[in-house]
């Protein structure tokens, strides 16, 4: 029942992301497809997915195992605190932190997480801001970068 559950609300969660994903205009084309493309193609895998899970469901689970439920709960609130202080913190830093966060609920040490997280957001910030031209934000380290 868990997978059919699980299935039915990947198709309420793709039928929102179309609802809200269909009125997005950019102000002036930029891209061929334009910025509805994203979430309308989002919604449309999620919804394959979602119907798959309902119709194919009911397969027997296993219980998680013990303190998976909390990690997974500490995990969507970092997802949310990363989207909530993206802006004001900009990319570097708040990946950085998400990454740190995310290795430590997989059992990562602070140091290794810690080194990961700063080498991949540098990485990830120079690879989109720099060469490909996607505009990330600077937030506290807007003057440096």
């Amino acid at each position: 029942m868990n997978d059919r559950i699980l299935g039915i609300a990947a198709l309420l969660l793709a039928a929102f992301m179309t609802w809200a994903g269909w009125g997005i205009e950019a102000p002036f084309a930029y891209e061929p497809v334009g910025p509805r493309a994203f979430p309308l193609l989002l919604a449309l895998i999620i919804g394959l997915c979602g119907l798959r899970l309902a119709y194919k469901g009911g397969n027997p689970v296993e219980p998680n195992p013990a303190g998976a439920n909390g990690r997974i709960a500490l995990m969507v609130a970092f997802a949310a605190g990363y989207a909530f202080l993206f802006q004001w913190l900009g990319f570097v830093i708040a990946t950085a932190l998400m990454t740190v966060f995310v290795g430590r609920l997989f059992g990562g040490g602070w140091a290794k997480c810690a080194l990961g997280g700063v080498v991949m957001s540098v990485f990830f910030f120079v690879l989109f801001d720099k060469v490909l031209d996607v505009v990330l934000p600077g937030g506290l380290l807007e003057n440096l970068v």
